[in-house]
């Protein structure tokens, strides 16, 4: 037993780093920095000495990323078990080179894929790449938070029997917010009839630590899952994996999206990151996990004592869309102090010395991971107390609230395929309703398109997004970020 045990409480790629480092081989090869002789002061000083001797890749002892024979490819057992899927493939490109890889491994071009439209922007990205014929659905929309949440069982019947064609479901869960829904349910209902279920799970690579927290999305039944290993636990930031589940997927066409997708220089530290955030959700990652609960739900029942904050809990989770929630997601809707979320975030920001997750027009959206402690919430919660206490304002009109409601999901004029090669020309923002859009347009965070290529313009969501850049939300896509012009398909 104690043997077995061992086998998952090692790093085969940091050993096999270390073992090249500590051979002494002489370094007539890449990267350029030999091993950190070359390497300026400040790179030495924000790697150090040792991650730059180990920084370097495709030696014998190091694998190869693309056809992984040892250490990597050990390494990735090791995750997938860890996981309980079949296989993983390590990403060096993040979850957005995760998801691309999900949708290329599975998908053919002219295939139709439902995908809800709270998707993050590099789910449009796969689609584009795969040359899948996307059809949006609509997620259900809670008014009072002003936020995406998720599909129905209902929603999902609909589109099945509306496009039978279907190859596959592409679902976002959790949600960036924290909110999932039936997923089993809606698991087997799509297996029932065919499809794939493809899941952007970004937000969840702790969720199977954690009895407390709804469960992962593979042990609810989906077929491929895309996991934030940076977001969320130890790896370093651009650090990912794929999660995938063998029958309904060939895992070879999966391997040659992924070798297609990445780099073949792969940085052996972000490779190594993941290695080690595996390791170490194996060493103690239930009792690191279980920590960050008890944090964040003590936090939360102490922020909804003060006057004018909320921030929802579990017990919300009782209609269409949400039936769950990751309580380690902390979410305060902060209009009750008369402040929006981007007001908000910049004072806690520059006053308290506090970085949120992200704001938006009505709330704030702050993470416990698991290496938080008492000393971080505490802080937290006394800057919150200070913000309700010595920044409120009058209340917000109800009025101006009406406009930050989420646009319906627009008609779609041609595949973002087609319009990502179609030829472009530039229409006045206060002109562009009724064009076929030719670029992406989100606020980042979170990531989510109002405007897909594709996408018919409508009134409705150059109102929502003239609303959201008012508030001072960071406007990203769009070739004019000042919104003057937008990119429009060139109309014959």
């Amino acid at each position: 037993m104690e043997k077995e045990k061992a086998k998952y409480l090692r790093a085969p790629i940091a050993e096999a780093m270390k073992a090249y480092a500590a051979d002494g081989a002489m370094a007539f090869h890449t990267p350029g920095h030999k091993q950190g002789f070359g390497a300026h002061p400040l790179l030495r000083d924000l790697v150090t000495a040792e991650g730059l001797r180990e920084e370097v890749s495709l030696m014998e002892e190091l694998d190869d990323l693309h056809e992984p024979t040892m250490c990597i490819k050990e390494a990735q057992q090791l995750a997938a078990e860890l996981y309980g899927a079949d296989d993983a493939f390590f990403m060096i490109n993040g979850t957005t080179g995760a998801i691309h890889t999900m949708l290329m491994g599975a998908l053919n071009p002219g295939d139709t894929v439902l995908v809800p439209r709270n998707a993050h922007r590099s789910m449009i990205g796969g689609i584009i790449l795969a040359g899948a014929r996307p059809i949006f659905l609509q997620p259900e929309i809670d008014e009072k938070l002003g936020i995406a949440m998720g599909l129905t069982l209902t929603a999902v019947e609909r589109a099945v029997k509306e496009y039978p064609e279907a190859k596959a479901l592409a679902l976002v869960y959790p949600t960036y917010y924290g909110v999932t829904f039936d997923l089993r349910k809606i698991a087997d209902f799509v297996h029932d009839h065919g499809l794939l279920l493809l899941v952007d799970e970004a937000h969840g690579p702790h969720l199977r630590f954690s009895e407390e927290l709804p469960p992962q999305a593979l042990d609810c039944g989906a077929d491929m899952a895309a996991q934030s290993t940076h977001k969320i636990l130890g790896a370093m930031t651009q650090a990912s994996m794929l999660l995938v589940r063998e029958g309904r997927i060939n895992l070879e066409r999966v391997r040659e999206a992924a070798s297609l997708l990445q780099s073949t220089s792969p940085n052996q530290l972000l490779l190594v990151s993941i290695d080690i955030a595996r390791l170490q959700m194996a060493e103690n990652g239930r009792e690191t996990v279980a920590r960050a609960v008890r944090l964040a739900e003590k936090l939360r029942r102490d922020i909804n004592e003060i006057d004018g904050l909320w921030s929802f809990g579990p017990e919300y989770m009782n209609h269409d869309g949400a039936s769950g929630l990751d309580t380690t997601k902390v979410t305060v809707q902060v209009t009750g102090i008369g402040l929006t979320g981007v007001e908000a975030e910049y004072i806690l920001r520059h006053t308290y010395k506090i970085q949120c997750e992200l704001s938006d027009a009505r709330n704030l959206l702050f993470i416990i991971s698991y290496a938080d402690t008492e000393k971080q919430t505490a802080y937290l919660l006394k800057a919150l107390q200070g913000l309700a206490r010595e920044h409120r304002r009058p209340a917000l009109p109800q009025e101006k609230m009406d406009d930050w409601q989420l646009p319906a999901v627009p008609t779609q004029g041609m595949t973002p395929r087609e319009a990502f090669f179609a030829p472009k020309e530039d229409a006045a923002f206060a002109e562009a309703e009724g064009h076929i859009a030719a670029e992406q347009l989100m606020f980042y965070p979170p990531g989510i398109p109002i405007l897909c290529p594709g996408d018919i313009i409508d009134r409705e969501s150059l109102q929502y997004i003239k609303a959201m850049q008012e508030l001072g939300l960071k406007v990203v896509g769009p070739r004019d970020a000042s919104l003057q012009k937008l990119q429009v398909v060139r109309q014959r």
